[in-house]
């Protein structure tokens, strides 16, 4: 089971920050909690949300471990 974190309005959206979820890949973990909470997975999908794979952004699909952490990064703002 990867290790989920879940910050800022993405962790207010779901009503948890840390969660141990069964996925052997990112995409399929997009897609259980999608389907656990529609809410959260269409922030999930929205503009400038990232995903970090144990510590380390990435972009598209990549394979999860039982020992991996996902990291969901809301947009930031800042000035």
């Amino acid at each position: 089971m990867a290790r989920v974190l879940l910050f800022g309005r993405l962790a207010d959206i779901a009503g948890w920050r840390d969660a141990m979820i069964d996925a052997t890949s990112l995409t399929g973990l997009r897609d259980t909690l999608t389907a656990t909470d529609a809410a959260l997975g269409e922030a999930l999908a929205g503009p400038g949300v990232q995903a970090a794979v144990d510590k380390a952004i990435v972009r598209g699909d990549v394979a999860l471990s039982a020992a991996s952490e996902v990291a969901f990064l809301p947009p930031m703002s800042g000035g």
